[in-house]
This record gives C-alpha cells, structure tokens and sequence, in this order.
C-alpha cells in the first residue's frame, strides 16, 4: 500500500532510461530496429541525459517609446526669475488699465459734450460715410428717414444717368462742354447734397436738435427747387443740353431718337425726385412743428440776435 499510494503523486519525478545499466547493455548490443546486425547503437557514443534547466533572462523594462525614454534635462526657472517676471506681467497689466480708464474717460467727455465718434461703415463694400438709421434713429422717425436717405441716392441716379444720356449727345455732336458741365453737376452735387441737407436732417432726428432742422429745410429747399428745374431744363442759366430736362429731350428727338430717349428717361427720373422730396419736406415739417421744435428754434433765433445785438 506504501508503494502504491505516494504522498505526492503531482512531485516531479527524474526518469533516465539510460540511467540504468541493464537497460543501456541491452541497447547496446541490439538493433535499433530489432535483430539484425544493421545500425546497432554503441552506448558509449550515447553520452547520459542530465537534467539541466536553462537560467531565466535578466528583467528589463518594457517600453515602448523605441528609446524616446531617456531623460530631459529641462532648466528650471529660479525663483528670482520668477519673481522677476511676476512684476513684469504686473506692470504690463497696471498699463493696459490705466489705458484702458483714459479712454473711458475720453469717451465720457465726448459723451458729455455732445460729440458721437461715428466710423464709417457705409456702403459696407467701400466705407465712406457713417450710416446707422435702425440703431441710431429713434424707431418712430426710421421710415421717414429711409425715404429721404431714398432721395438722396435717387439725386446719385439722376445725376449719374445725366450724364449718361449727355455722353450720347455729346457723340451724336452736340459738343463737349455739356458733357464737362454734366460731370460738374455730378461732382458737385452728390457729396454736397450729403453734406448740406441730408447729413444735417440725420442728425436732426438723432440729437433732436432744431439749429439743425433749421439747416436742413434752406438746403432741401435748394435741392428741391433744382431737380424742379433739371426736369424742365429750361436754357437760361445752365447750358440746356446739359440737363437731361423735358426742353432738351423735345429738341434732340427730332435730331436722334436714341438720344432723346436717353433725354426723357432724365427727365421721368428728375420728376420722381422732385415728388418724393416734396413729401419728405412736408413729413419732416409736420413732426418739426408737432414736436415743439419751431418754438424752441424761434427761442434761439432771438437769443441769437440779442447776443450778436449786445
């Protein structure tokens, strides 16, 4: 029973066959193939298994940055130079806010002088002029003021197509100096229409002030009373082909007819203009009288002249 059952049947246990004499003589002096006299197997070519067991390999560390792994010496910085620039990002901050309360207080300077700082911002391709009637305009008086910003680019179109239609007389014969005299009209009259009624009426409507109504009914008059005249064209103080008037386009028609297509096209252009602003007068004239302003202008018109009489 001893023998049978061993304490530990899972021990590993050393087996040679070769270890044992009798088993090597036996080998020795047979086949390997049973009994012939071919290929016999002499023991002592045979050297004796031993148990031997190969050492582990040494450890090393798995990485996988392909020798990315070795260390940086990285210079750190010291604490005076930290410290250093700690006050260098102090001052650089003090600056940007005592900058930054110059120009809070400039701009509440201007506020209170009455001064707006308007960038130009119209038309958005090419900026020329400041021109913000949805945020600067108050929303009752926005209407008004499309339409009369209407006629002032409607004052461009005729002046523009003037001089398109005095180009085409101006070929057909009828000299240059129209054509010098159209390009004047044009020179002259888009950006001085901007500077004298409408730029004076926006700001009119914006700071509700009634010096500047005052400025925009003398010019707008002026505006008016030459696109009355431009439509007719009458040759008695301009030169009359030089105005695309119902006369011109009466005279050239029998001459071309293509030019005096061009002629009364001006002049349906110079009489919607003339219509329009007339509308316009009247609207910005109802609201000026409606809101008081005509007493208080009244008002500053005798302070005026009692100052310039004192």
């Amino acid at each position: 029973m001893a023998g049978r059952y061993d304490s530990n049947p899972f021990d590993e246990e050393e087996v040679n066959p070769f270890s044992d004499p009798a088993v090597r003589g036996k080998s020795s002096g047979q086949s390997r193939f049973g009994g012939g006299g071919f290929f016999t197997t002499n023991s002592a070519s045979v050297p004796p298994a031993t148990n031997s067991r190969l050492s582990p390999l040494p450890h090393e560390p798995a990485g996988f940055n392909f020798e990315r792994d070795a260390p940086i010496d990285i210079p750190l910085d010291t604490a005076a130079d930290l410290k250093k620039k700690e006050k260098e990002l102090q001052a650089k901050e003090a600056e940007l806010r005592r900058r930054e309360q110059d120009v809070r207080r400039k701009e509440e300077a201007a506020a209170r002088a009455g001064i707006v700082l308007e960038e130009k911002n119209w038309p958005p391709f090419f900026p020329i002029i400041h021109h913000d009637i949805a945020n600067e305009i108050p929303i009752h008086l926005q209407r008004l003021q499309y339409v009369a910003f209407a006629t002032y680019l409607g004052l461009f179109v005729c002046l523009l197509w003037n001089i398109v239609a005095v180009t085409t007389a101006w070929i057909k014969g009828e000299g240059v100096k129209i054509w010098f005299l159209a390009i004047i009209y044009f020179i002259a009259g888009v950006p001085g229409a901007y500077g004298l009624w409408y730029r004076p009426l926006y700001r009119a409507f914006r700071t509700e002030s009634a010096m500047k109504f005052g400025w925009f009914f003398l010019f707008y008059l002026l505006h008016i009373g030459f696109c009355i005249f431009a439509s007719v064209a009458p040759p008695i103080i301009f030169k009359g082909k030089s105005l695309t008037g119902v006369l011109p386009a009466v005279d050239v028609m029998g001459d071309d007819a293509l030019v005096g297509i061009f002629y009364f096209i001006g002049f349906g252009l110079f009489c919607l203009e003339s219509l329009v602003s007339i509308w316009v007068i009247q609207q910005v004239y109802m609201y000026f009288r409606g809101s008081g302003k005509a007493a208080e202008m009244k008002r500053e018109a005798a302070r005026g002249a009692m100052r310039a009489a004192l």
